[in-house]
């Protein structure tokens, strides 16, 4: 049976990205592999979703691209974090963490 299709609270999606990112320089489809395959199948990147995101980030300033050749021969554009990514990313961390504690306190409640 697939797993369910899970909707991603704002933001997490690039969150994901950089921190993805921070292991080393992936093209678009290695980023979602890479999710899916930590998250155990539970999150699954669709293109749609992906694509826009990472031409958001890459406007702002936190990712950059250059165009290289994937393992199998194809030409694809490889992102890598910037030090404004990082940044971001901390930012981003550190809001996400107390947003899931923010949560947990709310369903302890009885």
């Amino acid at each position: 049976m697939a797993p369910a299709k899970r909707d991603l609270l704002p933001g997490t999606l690039e969150m994901m990205v950089l921190k993805t990112l921070t292991a080393q320089p992936m093209h678009g489809y290695g980023i979602a592999q890479h999710i899916q395959r930590l998250s155990k199948d539970v999150l699954q990147i669709e293109e749609g979703s992906l694509y826009p995101a990472l031409q958001r980030m890459r406007q702002r300033g936190m990712i950059k691209a250059e165009w290289g050749q994937t393992p199998n021969n194809q030409r694809a554009r490889y992102y890598t974090i910037t030090p404004t990514g990082r940044k971001q990313l901390g930012e981003q961390q550190s809001g996400f963490a107390e947003l899931v504690a923010a949560i947990g306190l709310v369903m302890k409640t009885s």
